[in-house]
């Protein structure tokens, strides 16, 4: 039998703008804790299973495809200046859900179409494809509630003469984003990455562009 968290034995110890963290208590003098983007009232602990196999994720990760007329297709990345690790890693593009895209008929493809645009510059076209992989995944239960949404995103770009470069900017990344250029990646490079669990520059990356260099090489983007 599982604990249960009832709402009032969730006690906040910190609250800031960006993270907050909660003493869950799930029985007579026990205790744990968790880091979480969510207010008291929307923490994941105290959800019934309905509302929390329907909940919305704190944020998108977007696997995306770029597709250039006469060119294999390739993984676009960028490497973004992650704080807590004090290094720019490998990352694919990705964002928190504003309160707008709970608004919307679809919140995930709409955080991700604007994340997209904000970090890589690119705008999805009515020829391209934006599907999600999967709703909700964890990052670190065992510390937090936070989750992401997987999305892909396949872009085609017209091509003869035009390097898939030339479309790209960050010149819209808003408030701590911080990047040092893009990298666009072939499946066998992928694959290589993959295998040395680390970047060309010997740089570890997160678990998110994990699954994205993953799904890509699996190919499973192309279904």
């Amino acid at each position: 039998m599982r604990p249960t968290i009832k709402k009032e034995n969730v006690k906040p110890l910190f609250d800031s703008e960006f993270i907050k963290v909660y003493d869950l208590q799930y029985g007579e003098g026990k205790h744990y804790y968790n880091a979480s983007r969510r207010d008291a009232d929307s923490l994941a602990a105290i959800k019934s299973d309905e509302e929390f196999k329907t909940m919305l994720p704190d944020a998108v990760t977007c696997v995306v495809v770029v597709c250039i007329e006469g060119k294999i297709p390739r993984l676009l990345l960028s490497k973004e200046y992650r704080y807590p690790t004090g290094q720019f890693l490998l990352s694919p593009p990705a964002g928190l859900l504003d309160p707008t895209d709970a608004r919307t008929a679809n919140p995930v493809l709409s955080a991700a179409k604007r994340e997209i645009w904000e970090e890589t510059g690119l705008i999805i076209k009515p020829c391209d494809s934006l599907s999600v992989i999967n709703p909700l995944l964890f990052s670190s239960p065992g510390m937090t509630d936070e989750s992401n949404a997987l999305v892909c995103a396949v872009i085609h770009l017209p091509g003869p003469g035009m390097s898939s470069l030339d479309y790209l900017s960050h010149d819209n990344a808003s408030g701590s984003e911080c990047f040092d250029g893009f990298q666009l990646v072939s499946v066998k490079a992928a694959k290589d990455i993959l295998k040395a669990g680390i970047d060309k520059q010997g740089v570890s990356y997160s678990v998110y562009t994990w699954a994205a260099l993953m799904y890509f090489a699996s190919g499973l983007w192309r279904k």
